[in-house]
């Protein structure tokens, strides 16, 4: 009795060894590349986010340090949720940093803005 066997991309019937799993070599990396696709999407989501981040951050910051109305910036898309490190100044204040470009949320009354800042080296103390 012989058992037939079906590709799993295409439904043709596979011929050859009796383990085999694909009817051709493109078949097979049809499969494999859509399970790389599948298992890959949250971190391609999470690097998307980032470099959106970043992208974000560096062009409200025109001269390597500067305020920006926390409204605006979220209204870009900013979301303050992804984020790469973390570094501290000499006061102490910890700065969310997104690759180069970092950013402290500065709470006043009645104003909520962000200082954006560049990564520098006495940060990483």
């Amino acid at each position: 009795m012989d058992k037939s066997t079906v590709c799993p991309v295409c439904d043709s019937d596979i011929h050859g060894r009796r383990d085999k799993r694909f009817c051709s070599g493109k078949c097979k990396s049809i499969y494999h590349y859509q399970l790389r696709q599948k298992q890959d999407e949250f971190y391609l989501e999470v690097e998307r986010r980032l470099k959106a981040n970043r992208r974000i951050l560096k062009r409200f910051n025109h001269k390597g340090y500067t305020t920006a109305s926390k409204s605006d910036v979220l209204a870009e898309g900013f979301d303050p949720n992804y984020f790469t490190h973390y570094g501290k100044n000499g006061k102490g204040d910890v700065y969310l940093f997104v690759f180069d470009y970092g950013y402290l949320e500065l709470k006043k009354p009645g104003k909520r803005k962000y200082l954006i800042v560049e990564w520098q080296a006495y940060m990483s103390r």
